[in-house]
């Protein structure tokens, strides 16, 4: 039995036993059916039955409803259709003795018409975030999107939870609520992309009230322990986000309220990009937040074998998710248990139709 941290055991995450602490990030990869947006078995299935070794798996993204639509060929978890496709997935895996939870999505304003016959997207505010939409047409300018009304904010907590419920019937072992990278929870969160004058604007606690209006939602269907939640809070410059001088304070009562509830996890990412000139940036995630919460925290963003294996041996977090390394190494647990070389990715097939760069790299060792 190798000694590496990354590789050993961990039984403190929704009462399941993971057999390692390496995680596979959620990651887009636009390889649903474009007609309803749905997962199939013979790419999804295969791709994720691939890199079963892993601890645990994020899946992509999957919109709750056809309002959180932003990107093309992204699986959805809001029509029955969808709940047979994950259906399949998870099975396979789940031969493969692996555990899966599902991200649950909301763009919000980084989305475009395109996706909604001619509406705007929703928002928490009217406020363009100077970006680009990845259409059927290729990448587009975002649009100034519509501000949610009360009524559009309900609406959108329950298609949250109807999602958590299919999610539970397309038998995931739980779920993520994808509160990062600049989409709808993250715009909530933000005083530069929410002007709201109501309660869910202004203050802290009125900007993070949506998230834990949704969350609570979630938890009548789901069961505490099979919830977690990514936060990518030193994010600047890009999804149309900036960091102003309540960024930090925003996620630290986010991660120090979630102490209260019973989560099986945080999902933390490092930044994206080099904050260390940028003001109100925190450059060291997991140094920052790992005092703060008293629960499992995974982190990601940037890490390797070495960088992995490091955080955990110091106690700064309890499981690392690599992105880009699982689209290469479907095998990656197996690479480094055994100190085998990894593949290198192609950025050229990340979010293009069919096997090419998705299902079609080899193992090292076919065990």
């Amino acid at each position: 039995m190798t000694n590496k941290p990354l590789l050993q055991p961990f039984n403190n995450i929704s009462s399941l036993p993971l057999k390692n602490r390496v995680v596979m990030a959620p990651m887009t990869r636009s390889r649903a059916n474009n007609e309803g947006n749905i997962p199939t078995n013979d790419l999804h299935g295969l791709y994720y039955e691939q890199r079963a070794s892993a601890g645990l798996i994020i899946t992509e993204g999957s919109q709750v409803s056809k309002e959180a639509v932003g990107y093309i060929n992204t699986a959805g978890i809001h029509s029955a259709a969808q709940v047979e496709g994950w259906k399949k997935v998870t099975e396979r895996v789940h031969n493969e003795g692996g555990k899966i939870f599902i991200q649950l999505w909301h763009v919000g304003r980084m989305s475009h018409p395109d996706f909604h016959d001619g509406n705007l997207p929703l928002a928490p505010s009217a406020i363009n975030p100077e970006a680009k939409s990845f259409t059927p047409e290729g990448n587009k300018d975002t649009v100034t999107p519509k501000e949610m009304t009360e009524d559009d904010i309900k609406r959108t907590i329950k298609d949250f939870q109807n999602a958590a419920k299919n999610a539970m019937d397309a038998g995931f072992d739980g779920v993520e609520i994808h509160s990062s990278n600049g989409y709808l929870f993250h715009q909530f969160f933000n005083a530069t992309s929410n002007k709201r004058k109501d309660k869910y604007g202004g203050n802290i606690q009125k900007r993070a009230r949506f998230f834990f209006d949704v969350l609570d939602a979630i938890k009548e269907v789901v069961p505490e322990k099979k919830i977690g939640a990514r936060f990518n809070p030193s994010l600047h410059g890009m999804f149309g986000m900036t960091l102003d001088k309540e960024t930090i304070p925003t996620f630290e009562y986010i991660i120090k309220k979630l102490n209260d509830y019973k989560l099986a996890y945080i999902h933390l990412s490092e930044p994206f990009t080099d904050v260390s000139d940028v003001k109100y940036a925190v450059e060291n995630i997991a140094e920052h937040f790992r005092p703060i919460y008293n629960g499992t925290l995974i982190i990601n963003a940037g890490f390797d074998e070495e960088k992995g294996n490091k955080v955990l041996s110091e106690g700064k977090a309890d499981l690392v998710a690599f992105g880009k390394l699982y689209v290469s190494n479907p095998d990656l647990v197996e690479r480094f248990e055994m100190n085998i070389d990894l593949a290198e990715w192609n950025e050229e097939t990340f979010y293009t139709p069919g096997k090419e760069g998705y299902t079609d790299y080899p193992k090292a060792i076919n065990l």
